[in-house]
């Protein structure tokens, strides 16, 4: 299976946020991912399975339970991939950046009054 296949179901992402955490049971996600997408404890089972088999998730066994963790080297290839696309995404960041920080520098100086402005000469404040 291709990583992006296995990246590419919401639940398996999920699996993986829960576990960028740190080393989680087994028992722990499967409640959190039962409860988010209403799936049976066989179908994260399955998820679980499927991260594993394709080298994204490891699993050790303390006595009855099983301890679910990232395997970064999957992950390290997805992003290797991906970094020859991050020079078209920076430059587009960086061009919004900009954009954002102009029109904040605008919002300012239409904000700040020019001074004695908001006082007309004879007031009560002059008094």
């Amino acid at each position: 299976m291709h990583a992006f296949d296995v990246l590419g179901d919401p639940v398996r992402r999920r699996i993986l946020e829960l576990l960028a955490d740190g080393e989680q049971p087994a028992g722990a996600i499967g409640a959190v991912v039962q409860a988010e997408f209403g799936i049976t404890q066989p179908g994260v089972s399955q998820h679980l399975r499927v991260l594993r088999e394709n080298g994204f998730a490891r699993v050790r066994a303390e006595g009855a339970r099983r301890l679910y963790a990232v395997e970064p080297a999957a992950l390290q290839d997805v992003d290797r991939w991906l970094d020859r696309f991050r020079g078209a995404w920076d430059q587009h960041l960086d061009a919004l950046a900009t954009e954002l920080a102009r029109g904040e520098r605008a919002r300012r100086r239409r904000a700040i009054p020019p001074p004695d402005s908001g006082r007309a000469a004879g007031t009560e404040d002059d008094r």
